[in-house]
């Protein structure tokens, strides 16, 4: 089954402080399955990639090895931003960040689950109807 991921998931993906049995489940679900990420999620994963590099957490090597093996995974990102009022108002009614706003978002819009470590967004994704996505 298709599936919204949030960037924490991806994230334990690539950093093995970040890694747990759910998101290795989540990698494991990619070889069979698709994920659909929102338009800024290519600037939230580079950006974890260059914290991680600059914060000696990865070395330049392991850095570019990571971009090579997310070029390709199977995730389909939707270019189209949501509107900054819905964006805004869906944040406050379940208390999110914006970015977070804009999974939950995406996971409406197409009726899928949502994949994310972030409990907050785990708990929006129920509530508002979509659930979470289990591996």
């Amino acid at each position: 089954m298709p599936f919204v991921i949030d960037n924490s998931v991806v994230t334990g993906w690539h950093l093995d402080s970040q890694a747990t049995a759910c998101t290795d489940a989540m990698l494991d679900k990619l070889a069979k399955d698709v994920a659909h990420v929102r338009a800024p999620w290519p600037l939230e994963f580079s950006n974890m990639v260059r914290k991680a590099l600059t914060g000696k957490k990865i070395a330049a090597e392991r850095a570019r090895e990571i971009m090579q093996i997310q070029a390709g995974l199977a995730l389909i990102v939707h270019a189209d931003v949501p509107d900054p009022g819905e964006n805004m108002a869906l944040a406050l009614r379940y208390n999110l960040s914006s970015y977070d706003a804009a999974y939950l978002d995406l996971a409406l819009r197409l009726r899928l689950p949502v994949a994310a470590a972030d409990g907050a967004l785990r708990d929006a994704a129920v509530a508002a109807g979509v659930g979470v996505f289990e591996p």
